[in-house]
């Protein structure tokens, strides 16, 4: 069965992602503020539309002087900074597509995008600059590094501002060519370069619109990283396209982040769980004055039900939305709609514009099921990704012959359209045949007062069989936390099959930058033990 969306299909967007987001913004808004820095405690640090319109087009300009041509691969390796979208827009009007890079990425680690993605030029930061120095070395492909503050021997963004040479002229097919190359490990495997073209992109912020709409006046908290899709699409390329202020953070730091929603008065939150995690139980948050908040908005990773009604009962706001998709999806397919009165706890939306999804049935993915029956997400639409760059095997076991995206997620449908997403394919643990979701017991691990973090994989017993492990972060006030007490909590909650049979005090849950658990930290740390 093929469940579609409520709302009419819009448009394909035929446009360059420069002129589908400043196009659009610049003509209407030009005097209004697009960016702030958030780290500048006056708020001086600002560029307007018209300004950042200018900025962009300066770069194309600088960039195209340089050597840097169409088809050319851009490697922009930066934290958030109010400069990243003159780099990102003026690649692109230059006719280049940009792979974001991690700024935290080894220099193996980027030298392995570099070959991968062909990338010939970066630009990074002053303080990344021996990463990517070194990762230009490995590579042997590179033929400029540029920075976006000051660097000895390093052409200078800033310098590029005021650049005379003539803007390119450059013809882009919206359809076939790449707009962003960020990289993603799909649902199995190494990282692999997503082709996003600039339609897809472009498409996506208009089948976000009727649902979920931006305008002049919200003011929208940036500290999601621009380098990740989910920070591209909801932080900078939406926000902009509608005339709304964006203030900028670099990184999550909980007194920065709680100072700059009362300083700036942000009207919306963009995060991940453990932000939404932070927002409802940390303390520090009863300092702030956090009453210009109109909403949240949750993903990139599941979001229990109670944690997401803590949050909102704390901040005195409507439930907290979420949304989901993924980076192979542009990246959005599903979002808890604004003006949704009462969604049901724990879903993550319903269907964009345009967008399909069938349930495939985990004992048989050649079969569909029904509603309020979990399987496998599939998706179809026009945001689904061009396909992995120089990965056709990879692209046909993500992207089947009738166009639908596996996506490796696991979900079920209620009879209004609600989408639950239970876990991953991959992530789900099956123990002597029944199959237990990691993210369930994660979520009911962090209910108990003494837990500060929890994660949950599988692993194997003596017997072979594959049980329920959980890495636990005591609380602080609770050091003498033991694996007794914990495995009884959940014992208590669960059926028997799910119990939890393993546990192991960490530190810190590993986690990405869009606050995804990285399991495979856990697994490589289980095989390091055994």
């Amino acid at each position: 069965m093929v469940f579609h969306s409520e709302y009419p299909a819009v448009p394909a967007v035929d446009e360059p992602i420069h002129q589908a987001v400043l196009g659009h913004a610049v003509p209407r808004h030009g005097d209004a503020t697009a960016l702030i820095d958030g780290t500048d405690p006056t708020g001086a640090t600002s560029v307007s539309y018209a300004l950042l319109d200018v900025q962009h087009r300066r770069v194309a300009a600088a960039l195209a002087e340089a050597g840097l041509a169409k088809g050319d691969v851009l490697a922009l390796h930066s934290p958030n900074s109010v400069l990243f979208p003159a780099v990102f827009y003026g690649a692109t009007r230059a006719g280049a597509s940009v792979t974001t890079v991690h700024p935290l990425a080894t220099a193996e680690e980027f030298a392995q995008q570099i070959a991968d993605s062909s990338a010939r030029w970066i630009v990074t930061i002053a303080p990344l600059l021996e990463t990517a120095r070194r990762a230009a070395e490995l590579s042997g492909s590179i033929a400029e590094i540029f920075v976006c503050d000051r660097a000895d021997g390093h052409r200078s963004v800033l310098d590029m501002f005021a650049s005379t040479a003539p803007e390119p002229e450059v013809s882009i097919d919206p359809g076939e060519d790449i707009a962003v190359l960020p990289y993603s490990s799909g649902t199995t495997g190494v990282p692999k370069g997503v082709m996003l073209t600039h339609r897809s992109i472009a498409t996506n912020l208009a089948q976000l619109a009727p649902v979920f709409p931006m305008k002049p006046g919200d003011r929208i908290l940036a500290v999601l990283p621009f380098f990740h899709i989910y920070g591209l699409t909801a932080l900078l390329n939406a926000p902009l396209r509608y005339g709304a202020t964006v203030v900028v953070l670099p990184r999550f730091d909980l007194d920065q982040f709680l100072a700059a929603i009362e300083r700036h008065r942000i009207t919306g939150l963009y995060v991940a769980p453990p932000i939404v995690l932070a927002l409802a139980k940390h303390p520090a948050v009863a300092q702030y004055d956090l009453s210009s908040l109109e909403y949240v908005v949750s993903a990139a990773a599941p979001l229990d039900a109670q944690l997401a009604a803590a949050c909102s009962a704390r901040l005195e706001l409507p439930p907290v939305r979420q949304a989901y998709g993924m980076t192979e999806l542009s990246p959005g397919t599903h979002v808890v709609p604004l003006a949704a009165a009462n969604p049901p706890p724990g879903a993550v939306g319903k269907l964009l514009p345009g967008t399909e999804m069938r349930i495939l049935s985990l004992d048989d993915p050649g079969k569909d099921v029904g509603v309020d029956e979990p399987g496998e997400i599939a998706i179809r639409g026009p945001q689904v990704m061009k396909g992995y760059l120089g990965r056709p095997d990879a692209t046909a076991a993500m992207i089947d012959a009738e166009g639908w995206v596996h996506t490796g997620d696991v979900g079920q449908v209620d009879a209004d359209g609600w989408l639950f997403v239970v876990d991953r394919v991959k992530e789900l643990i099956k123990y002597k045949g029944f199959q237990v979701a990691p993210a369930e017991l994660e979520a009911l691990l962090l209910t108990h007062p003494s837990i500060a973090d929890a994660a949950v994989i599988g692993v194997y017993d003596e017997d072979g069989t594959e049980v329920p492990c959980a890495y636990v972060v005591r609380a602080p006030a609770a050091p003498d936390l033991t694996a007794d007490e914990v495995m009884t909590y959940v014992a208590e909650r669960v059926a028997p099959y799910k119990k939890v049979r393993r546990v192991e005090f960490i530190g810190q849950v590993p986690r990405a930058s869009t606050g995804k658990i990285l399991r495979r930290e856990l697994r490589d740390r289980q095989k390091g033990e055994a």
